[in-house]
């Protein structure tokens, strides 16, 4: 009788153990069922917009590990999820729904912007709780770039935003990713603070910062670009300059495009550095453009064709298309790898709105997640992308208008 009794618990343990290990499993089955049925780009857009700006509020819970069996030792620890979302991630949000604002005006994505504000920043424009990584810069550039919100008013978190990048100078001068990694350099750390950087130090006339964020880029192209190949490693150490890491990580090459193409488009015409990030962007792009597959993405290493398709490198190089198509040499080409980026994405996108197969956080160097699904920054890319595309196309017919205008007042 004991035996049984004891028989019978165990059956419910594993019962129990399988079931919790399943319904993560038939949870994204279920949202799968017809994903990618999006044909309309404008209805698109209303659908990831609409899931991006809840998400600003309502944070998805993102999986912090990759087991996908005996998990509910892993929910029992509080390993499982994680719902505090990173600076990085509430960034392109917030910058994917800044984009959407000037195509829209829709007061329900303003209210929901002010409310994120409010909760981030005090009534004196300073963090709330002051940032000690310096992927907060990334934040703080996407609320520099809010239209509708006076900067100034937020000037005393963008000074401790530099100060906090400040403290992070290391001996050779460019930025560490963390102040206990002292000896490495990454490349996610070019898209966290360089169009913060140049953003910042145009505005309130800070040269020095821009010196940093174009250092930064170039140290990267000296010590962490494959040779013969515009193509960043993940990480490369200080002392002696070796890479660490992938040579063509996606989300890597996402980062370096973030950070060059927005550092880039933010620095003026006449800027001495416009024209040497010009021919960076250029070489990136066309190097970029190698490795696009023929669905329209890159995948997770871009230089494996067999590797999984990665929605987070492909949301954020798109980004990268979509801006250096106005350098005119590349531009054609550049906007055909945007059209076909842009068609991958809609053919991820579940029913709900959400993008689909984004590569999940890195755990270190060199140990990348080998599970895909929905993640905040892919969404913002996303958002971002169709309403600047919208935006472009809408200035172009408004100029179109204004020609046609003139031309027939003269007629």
């Amino acid at each position: 009788m004991l035996l049984q009794t004891l028989g019978l618990i165990v059956i419910f343990i594993v019962a129990i153990v399988v079931i919790v290990d399943l319904i993560p499993l038939v949870k994204d089955w279920v949202l799968r069922i017809q994903i990618g049925r999006y044909e309309d780009k404008t209805i698109w857009n209303e659908k990831i917009t609409n899931k991006g700006s809840y998400w600003l509020l309502h944070t998805p819970k993102i999986k912090v590990t990759d087991h996908t069996r005996l998990t509910v030792i892993d929910r029992l620890k509080g390993n499982y999820t994680n719902s505090a979302i990173q600076h990085w991630q509430e960034a392109a949000l917030l910058l994917g729904l800044s984009e959407y604002y000037k195509n829209s005006d829709e007061e329900e994505v303003k209210n929901r912007i002010n409310k994120f504000l409010s909760l981030k920043f005090n009534d004196l424009g300073q963090w709330k709780e002051e940032p000690k990584h310096i992927d907060a810069a990334i934040l703080a550039y996407a609320v520099m770039k809010l239209d509708f919100v006076n900067t100034d008013h937020y000037k005393k978190a963008l000074d401790t935003t530099w100060e906090m990048i400040q403290s992070h100078i290391g001996a050779d001068g460019t930025v560490e990713y963390r102040k206990f990694m002292k000896s490495y350099r990454y490349v996610d750390t070019i898209g966290f603070i360089c169009p913060f950087l140049v953003t910042y130090g145009v505005k309130y006339g800070k040269e020095e910062c821009i010196d940093l964020a174009v250092k930064q880029i170039q140290e990267y192209e000296r010590h962490g670009m494959l040779r013969g190949e515009y193509l960043p490693c993940h990480v490369y150490k200080l002392e002696n300059k070796v890479p660490l890491g992938l040579y063509g990580w996606g989300r890597g090459l996402g980062w370096f495009a973030i950070g060059l193409i927005d550092a880039w488009a933010e620095l003026p015409h006449h800027h001495r550095y416009k024209s040497i990030l010009e021919k960076s962007v250029e070489e990136f792009a066309k190097t970029a453009m190698k490795f696009q597959q023929e669905n329209g993405s890159w995948n997770w290493t871009v230089t494996r064709g067999e590797a999984n398709a990665d929605s987070s490198a492909t949301a954020t190089l798109n980004w990268l298309m979509l801006n250096a198509s106005t350098i005119k040499r590349i531009s054609k080409d550049c906007l055909q790898s945007y059209e076909r980026s842009i068609d991958y994405l809609m053919n991820v996108t579940r029913r709900d709105g959400a993008v689909d197969f984004s590569q999940g956080d890195t755990k270190d160097i060199g140990v990348y997640s080998r599970l895909f699904n929905i993640l905040p920054f892919t969404q913002g890319f996303s958002i971002r992308c169709i309403n600047r595309y919208m935006n472009i196309q809408q200035e172009e017919r408004r100029l179109r208008d204004e020609d046609h205008g003139i031309y027939s007042h003269i007629q």
